[in-house]
């Protein structure tokens, strides 16, 4: 019967590790920065949604003990990090060259706003999410050595960590999109069309990292 019983540390530590893991700035973090910046409250949210899903599912197949994903990544981790290369590059250059634009500016507006008017944004940062083979693996690697810290071992155990991480990494959302928000009024268009460029920049240049990482790798051979 105790085996059913989940190991009460869980909650916690897999709440501060789902927050560490959405604080560093990636290129999933300046996108979704960026988009809480331009549209407001759910529309941070909703790039945020994208990105916990992203993790969650990465930590659901490290908790199961899913080694053939670690290994399907490993074995064609050139591929996929091609291929999240040129999706970052591609969000990128549009971010760099659209025309800024902030949504549901005014106080009524914001009040109407609900998360499915940005619900197009969950797709594509979750896309972006499980294309980064080094987050990926990392994440495998950071779920692998608290779950041996905390003593995770029935399935009850595995989903409650996930569950965790999923819960901390969605606080941090609302807490950054929620802070953004209550600052974005003092954003005019101009100071938008920086933080455009500026995040469109940076998504290029990881994008252009990751193609070059791929491309070196595959000269030594």
């Amino acid at each position: 019967m105790l085996s059913y019983i989940p190991n009460p540390l869980i909650i916690p530590v897999g709440l501060i590790v789902g927050m560490l893991i959405a604080a560093p700035v990636g290129p999933v973090n300046v996108l979704c920065i960026q988009r809480a910046i331009e549209r407001g409250f759910w529309g941070g949210i909703a790039a945020g949604i994208g990105s916990v899903m992203g993790d969650g599912l990465i930590a659901l197949c490290a908790g199961l003990g899913v080694g053939t994903v670690s290994g399907v990544v490993q074995t064609h981790r050139a591929f996929i990090q091609a291929i999240g290369g040129l999706a970052l590059i591609a969000f990128g250059l549009r971010l760099y060259f659209s025309a800024p634009r902030l949504k549901m500016a005014s106080e009524s507006d914001a009040s109407t706003a609900r998360l499915k008017d940005f619900a197009w944004d969950i797709p594509q940062t979750f896309f972006l999410t499980i294309t980064n083979p080094g987050a990926v693996l990392g994440l495998f690697a950071v779920f692998g050595g608290v779950t041996t810290f905390v003593e995770v071992h029935s399935t009850i155990d595995v989903l409650l960590m996930v569950s965790s991480i999923v819960g901390g990494s969605m606080l941090w959302w609302i807490a950054l999109s929620n802070f953004i928000s209550r600052h974005r009024h003092r954003i005019d268009l101009h100071v938008l069309q920086i933080v455009n460029r500026v995040a469109g920049a940076l998504l290029a240049l990881f994008g252009g990292i990751l193609i070059a990482e791929v491309v070196l790798k595959a000269g030594h051979f």
